[in-house]
């Protein structure tokens, strides 16, 4: 028994009693430590009791998250984010971020799926320090391969009587199902297998009788009447379920595999999880897990639940609207650095008057918190995602870019051929030269080989629309009259192109454009780009007068 002498002597103690009544899952536990709170002073602020309650109730107690697919295919951009706030969370801890693969439901599970996952988690930088791959202290990590150990804590939940046997057939269930549905009543089990010595109906010998018939079973979990489960959501705050509103879970499935939530509780007290951050449609388990924990007398870890991601119009983000997958995003050529940044701000930010939108991973770890998160649905905007991306490309390193790119030139150029020197259009000095012109007008690292092809490949076609603009009858004859001027131009550098084309055109009384544009035109194919005299010098000067000759005999008729 608590004296409050003794809280009056120990200050520390005293304040964390509100926090201790609101760690209690149960009403009459936390009435009992909040009948305690007799005066003012037993009500200190939250901010100084949360604190207390991490310094010192966890003094010792390596920080461990989670994250806990299931192997059923691609992973979603939910999932991303999931597994990025508690690997943030963790590394911020100075903790461990695990990796568990659910694979409790066999019927929907995919080849690779497994190795996929991990693979795309590492390739956004998020490295699990246990898991399937790498291993650790608290395996095995795939659910499918613990079965023994969930067998032996159902058959402990059924020697206390807080789990029985049903027999009821899937028709019985959506029979009943109906039927309440009809009454205007929630959908829950009714108990008919709940046996007399657990406040049941079911005589205990006919329950004998369907097990020495073989009869197929599950095991539900016997939900306490009269109770309300309550936690306190580390973003959220407190939350209360009435037991009348809990149904009686399957935990053990007819084919001996468990439920997710029985699984699931009994895999994260054994692996020692600290914090459990997961998505908000979670939220309606709590209670069944809450009561799991209650049963077999486990400390349950502290729990976040995570807003919604949603479309623009604000319904929840799903395939019908776009892309839900972290690998379509990848194969369209978003970076790790933008996706990452990117689902690190669907939910989080790092507080008022803060300016800084464009963060690396290492800066995320150092500034996540837990509670900057916020409760509201986060809007995915993919908008925002190609700005990031375009922000991380104007940055980035030109020799981290040539890693990327280079690959996917020299595979363009096994499909088509080159007039320009393979060993030329490959060097690191050109492909720089491309990059630092091409910065601002592409989106993705693929478009400096793709939308900036002309920089490797002369073009095949002159974009119609700016050939009929563009040209005049003088036209041809002005080009032609200035390749002679390329020809023998020294240096061959933009300065000096710049400077001999005004030269070339004052006499005759045009404007500079009216050489500018053709030969763009017809150096590029198109009618928009980088400066043309820079991309000229950078063409080079053989190129450059092959592709105007060329461009003339082709466009010989003025339009």
């Amino acid at each position: 028994m608590v004296r409050k002498t003794c809280f009056c002597c120990v200050p520390e103690v005293f304040s964390l009693l509100p926090e201790v009544s609101r760690f209690c899952p149960f009403k009459k536990q936390r009435d009992f430590l909040n009948s305690l709170l007799l005066t003012p002073v037993f009500n200190p602020v939250k901010q100084f009791t949360q604190q207390f309650y991490i310094k010192h109730i966890m003094v010792g107690q390596r920080v461990r998250t989670r994250f806990a697919p299931s192997p059923t295919g691609y992973l979603h951009v939910g999932g991303l984010r999931t597994a990025l706030y508690n690997f943030l969370f963790a590394k911020k801890m100075k903790g461990d971020f695990i990796i568990r693969i659910e694979d409790t439901d066999q019927s929907r599970k995919v080849a690779d799926a497994q190795l996929n996952l991990i693979r795309t988690l590492e390739w956004a930088g998020i490295v699990a320090d246990e898991s399937p791959e790498h291993g650790g202290n608290f395996g095995p990590y795939v659910q499918s391969e613990r079965l023994h150990i969930y067998r032996e804590y159902c058959d402990r939940l059924l020697e206390e009587k807080n789990a029985y046997y049903c027999f009821s057939t899937s028709e019985e269930l959506e029979e009943n199902r109906q039927l309440q549905m009809k009454q205007g009543l929630q959908p829950k089990y009714n108990r008919k297998w709940l046996p007399e010595e657990m406040g049941g109906s079911m005589p205990s010998g006919e329950v004998r009788r369907k097990m020495e018939e073989g009869a197929p079973y599950v095991i539900r979990m016997k939900v306490p009447d009269y109770v309300s489960v309550w936690f306190e959501d580390m973003i959220r705050g407190p939350i209360e379920f009435d037991s009348s509103t809990i149904d009686d879970q399957v935990l053990m499935k007819s084919d001996g595999f468990p439920t997710y939530h029985f699984a699931s509780v009994i895999d994260d007290h054994l692996m020692k999880f600290t914090h459990i951050i997961r998505g908000e449609e979670w939220l309606p388990s709590m209670p069944k897990h809450l009561l799991l924990y209650e049963f077999f007398g486990w400390e349950p870890p502290k729990f976040a639940h995570l807003p919604l991601l949603l479309n623009p119009d604000r319904s929840k983000l799903s395939k019908r609207q776009g892309d839900v997958a972290v690998e379509d995003y990848i194969r369209k050529g978003y970076s790790c650095d933008a996706i990452v940044n990117f689902v690190a701000m669907l939910g989080w930010n790092e507080g008022e008057g803060t300016e800084q939108e464009v963060y690396s991973l290492e800066e995320l770890i150092e500034k996540f918190s837990i509670e900057r998160v916020g409760k509201a649905g986060a809007v995915f905007n993919v908008e925002k995602l190609n700005w990031l991306e375009k922000q991380y490309i104007k940055n980035r390193p030109a020799e981290q870019i040539i890693r990327t790119i280079r690959p996917l030139l020299v595979a363009e150029l096994e499909k088509q051929r080159a007039e320009m020197p393979f060993d030329i259009i490959t060097s690191d000095r050109y492909l720089e030269q491309v990059i630092e012109l091409m910065r601002e007008r592409v989106g993705f690292e693929h478009e400096f080989v793709t939308f900036s092809s002309y920089f490797f490949f002369e073009p095949g076609t002159y974009e119609e629309e700016a050939v009929k603009k563009r040209w005049t009858p003088e036209t041809n004859g002005l080009l032609r009259e200035f390749l002679s001027t390329l020809e023998v131009l020294e240096p061959f550098s933009a300065e000096a192109i710049e400077g001999a084309l005004r030269e070339f055109v004052a006499p005759k009384g045009l404007k500079a454009a009216a050489l500018i544009h053709p030969l763009r035109i017809l150096v590029s194919g198109v009618s928009f780009g980088p400066s043309l005299y820079h991309m000229l010098e950078v063409v080079g000067r053989d190129a450059v007068l092959r592709r105007i000759a060329k461009g003339i005999e082709r466009i010989s008729v003025p339009v």
